[in-house]
């Protein structure tokens, strides 16, 4: 095992079957669903944001899943991935859309409400164009809580999880970032990301 210096935890897959491990994704989700500060006062439903940005990922792509754990066992953050963003929406949209829509109707929550704005997306969930897809077909999400970040540890999930993508012969990868969200994007500079358009950001692999 390679030594890890001060401040690094380990990195390991995540046990996406254990469903205390799938809460504590979940609670992260939330907890850094603001601009990777804590969005609990913002979501009635703590479990909305997951269900949008997470649960699929680990449903569908687990071996792209991988989590940051703490020297106490703890999970402080995760990296997820979808080699082949095309055929990971039209998943989505046959096998993991429908039971949500079924579990939370257009009419769950006060119009205008942050619930009501993520029901809005479970109902009529965007596409990402495929030019950017064609250039950078995987896409991926990270959230570090506080306590985990430092140390090198952003960068070392986001590698593992490049080297992942890399073994299965995936040539590039995007995500999106708010503009409002500075930290972030300098991180994902940093990591060499550049901005396509807006909130889109690209790297080749």
């Amino acid at each position: 095992m390679t030594a890890r210096t001060a401040g690094q935890h380990r990195i390991r897959p995540a046990r996406t079957q254990d469903p205390h491990e799938v809460d504590r994704l979940y609670d992260i989700c939330l907890r850094t669903g603001a601009n990777g500060a804590g969005a609990e006062d913002l979501f009635v439903d703590p479990r909305l944001l997951g269900e949008i940005y997470l649960g699929a990922y680990l449903a569908f792509e687990p071996e792209l899943a991988f989590v940051l754990e703490g020297d106490d066992g703890s999970v402080l953050g995760y990296v997820l991935g979808a080699r082949d963003t095309a055929a990971f929406e039209q998943l989505l949209e046959e096998r993991w859309w429908p039971a949500l829509k079924k579990s939370y109707p257009l009419s769950s929550f006060p119009a205008g409400s942050p619930d009501e704005g993520l029901v809005q997306m479970i109902h009529a969930p965007s596409r990402t164009d495929p030019a950017t897809i064609e250039a950078f077909p995987a896409h991926l999400h990270v959230d570090i809580l506080a306590e985990g970040k430092g140390g090198g540890n952003g960068r070392r999930l986001l590698d593992t999880l490049f080297t992942a993508l890399q073994d299965r012969g995936v040539e590039g990868v995007h995500l999106n970032v708010s503009p409002e969200n500075t930290h972030a994007i300098g991180f994902y500079r940093h990591m060499g990301f550049t901005q396509v358009d807006g909130s889109l950001w690209a790297k080749p692999l």
